[in-house]
C-alpha cells in the first residue's frame, strides 16, 4: 500500500459533508411527517395513522443511526490526519481503515432505509388506487 497522506481523508471531508447534509434533510422531512400524522391523529383518532406513525418512528431511528456513523467517520478521518502529522502511520492506517468501514455501514442503513421508504410509498400509492 502506498503511504498514507494527510489528503486521503480530507478527501473524504467534502463526501461525509453532502452525506450528512442529506441525512439531516431526511431527518427534518421525518419530524415535520410526524408532526403532520399527530396534528391528523388529534383530530381524528383512525387506527390507520398506527402503522404510518410505526413506519416513521422505524425510519427515523435507522437515519439517527446514519448521521451517528457518518459522523463518527468524519471524526476517525480527523484522527487520522492528526497520527499522520503525529508520524504515526501504522495507527493512522487502521483508524482510517475503520473510519471507511464506519461509512460503508452508514450508507448501507441509507439503502435499508430507502427500501422502507419505497415500500411505504407503495402502500400510498396502492391506498389511493384501492379508493
Amino acid at each position: 500500500m502506498e503511504q498514507l497522506t494527510l489528503t486521503t481523508p480530507a478527501l473524504l471531508f467534502s463526501a461525509i459533508s453532502l452525506i450528512m447534509l442529506a441525512y439531516t434533510n431526511r431527518f427534518i422531512a421525518y419530524t415535520a411527517a410526524i408532526r403532520d400524522l399527530y396534528d391528523k391523529y388529534q383530530k381524528n383518532h383512525d387506527k390507520r395513522f398506527y402503522k404510518q406513525i410505526r413506519n416513521i418512528k422505524h425510519r427515523l431511528y435507522l437515519t439517527r443511526y446514519m448521521q451517528i456513523l457518518g459522523i463518527t467517520s468524519l471524526l476517525f478521518c480527523v484522527l487520522t490526519m492528526f497520527l499522520i502529522y503525529i508520524q504515526q502511520n501504522t495507527i493512522a492506517v487502521w483508524i482510517f481503515g475503520m473510519a471507511l468501514l464506519l461509512l460503508i455501514a452508514s450508507l448501507m442503513l441509507l439503502i435499508v432505509e430507502i427500501q422502507i421508504s419505497a415500500k411505504a410509498w407503495e402502500e400510498h400509492i396502492s391506498d389511493i388506487e384501492n379508493d
